[in-house]
């Protein structure tokens, strides 16, 4: 039966999660491939740490010992930043290898350059997780509505911003308070710049700007701002209205492809489909021609929901290692 054979690069939470999912997951991975899969290597910045995998997993700090290693399939990217995220994965799709990665920020900003040399090099990158954690969103949009225009995306894409907003105005916490809660539990990191800012639901827009129009975005023509000058009082006049604030994430898109992107605090009223998306939890709302206006709701991140969609991209991709297994 043979294997497909992978590698994690980055075993934080995500890559740690993607590792112990595979091991655990076998017997189902096997129905939905067809094949075992194998974890032959982690990438990691320090090689002295202990890492609990199995003895035979190559552990190292140096790409090129993964590249070197005999029929590698796949490549989980799950690396923070543009590098060395970026040429990793440049290196993996020019030697013939499949790639998954849950790297927003790098995908933001080279995604479009990631598809189109996979295209060139007859492999394929699945990019799921980059968006919205758990939440199946770019496969809706790319296989489950073809024959749809998307017109509007309205979206929670942040679960740290989410969550925050949640405390403020559930148990009256302050910006600072909801902050360190979050930190505490391990949804915000210790730099929360990019979560508060809005850095890290841009991305996100980004990304989903390229996927629906396949044009490179102009970051300067995307409007962004983030929960960080919120104040108690803020969320409290919206309550009294009725009315909850929400960190939303905007595209609009007409006819002829020209797309009006932003990302900023909004208050909503309980008619609107983000109203009640709470705590960590992402919520997409897209409305397209034909068939109007779908939900879709679920974790935002963590370690599980984030790592389960890399694997399904995974089990998507193996019809194409099946083939390509062939011709080596």
């Amino acid at each position: 039966m043979g294997s497909i054979k992978v590698a994690i690069l980055g075993f934080g939470t995500v890559g740690s999660g993607v590792y112990e999912l595979i091991e655990a997951q076998q017997e189902r991975l096997i129905q939905l491939t067809g094949r075992r899969v194998e974890v032959v290597a982690v990438l990691v910045e320090d090689v002295s740490r202990q890492r609990d995998v199995r003895p035979d997993v190559l552990v190292t700090d140096d790409f090129e010992d993964i590249l070197r290693l005999p029929e590698l399939d796949v490549v989980f990217e799950a690396i923070v930043g543009v590098e060395p995220g970026f040429t990793h994965l440049k290196k993996a799709i020019e030697s013939g290898v499949q790639v998954v990665t849950a790297n927003k920020e790098l995908f933001a900003h080279k995604g479009i350059e990631l598809r189109e040399l996979a295209e060139e090099c007859d492999v394929q990158v699945g990019f799921e997780a980059t968006v919205a954690g758990g939440v199946p969103i770019i496969g809706a949009l790319t296989q489950l509505l073809r024959m749809n225009r998307i017109v509007k995306v309205e979206a929670i894409l942040n679960g740290t911003s989410n969550y925050m907003l949640t405390k403020m105005r559930e148990e009256q916490m302050t910006i600072d308070e909801a902050l360190s809660e979050a930190q505490a539990l391990g949804y915000a990191e210790a730099d929360p710049t990019n979560d508060i800012e809005g850095f890290d639901a841009l991305f996100k827009v980004v990304i989903l700007s390229e996927l629906l129009t396949e044009v490179k975005v102009d970051w300067n023509q995307v409007r962004c701002s983030g929960i960080s000058n919120l104040t108690s009082g803020d969320i409290n006049h919206a309550s009294t209205r009725g009315e909850r604030i929400k960190h939303v994430g905007r595209l609009l898109i007409d006819e002829e492809g020209q797309v009006e992107a932003e990302v900023r605090p909004v208050s909503v009223d309980e008619a609107h489909k983000l109203y009640s998306i709470e705590g960590v939890d992402n919520g997409v709302v897209v409305t397209a021609d034909l068939v109007g206006e779908l939900v879709f709701q679920g974790p935002g991140a963590g370690k599980y929901p984030t790592a389960s969609v890399m694997i399904e991209d995974l089990v998507l991709i193996s019809k194409s290692i099946k083939k390509t297994a062939v011709s080596r």
